[in-house]
């Protein structure tokens, strides 16, 4: 395998996402005094679907590997993979905004500012390149280019 990252939520959600639950539980013990295993079933239904909602969203992979480039549920081979190039944070908004591309394929989370654009090579393929978000975008575009090389 040449690169790998996963789209993992950041520290920050986690500990927002558990003031939010015990925010919930407290508003329900207040509300309903008598019977505190109400608030405590709501606790634990509200913190089961916030672990499920925010490891499913950060589930997402980025892998360059056995000459493919996988990003998310997307796979392609990389003989239709043109140049990569390295995104800031400014140029990912642009190209997310005002530069998009309606046909591109995105896979985008908003708590990773920078980011990869990836040509799209295939004359058979409508989307013209993959704009994806990621933690390391120089280690990213180094494996597609060592990768494409090989």
């Amino acid at each position: 395998m040449d690169y790998a990252e996963r789209l993992t939520v950041p520290l920050r959600w986690w500990a927002q996402g558990t003031m939010l639950v015990a925010s919930l539980w407290l508003a329900v013990v207040v509300a309903v005094p008598d019977h505190e295993s109400v608030a405590w079933a709501a606790g634990g239904v509200a913190l089961a679907l916030m672990v499920a909602l925010f490891v499913g969203y950060g589930s997402a992979r980025i892998t360059v590997a056995g000459g493919h480039l996988t990003a998310g549920r997307a796979r392609i081979p990389l003989e239709h993979v043109g140049s990569a190039t390295a995104l800031d944070a400014e140029g990912l908004r642009r190209l997310a905004g005002v530069e998009a591309d309606a046909r591109a394929h995105l896979l985008l989370r908003p708590y990773l500012k920078r980011g990869v654009r990836v040509e799209v090579t295939d004359p058979a393929d409508p989307t013209p390149y993959w704009l994806l978000s990621c933690r390391r975008p120089g280690q990213l575009v180094a494996a597609i280019e060592g990768a494409r090389v090989r």
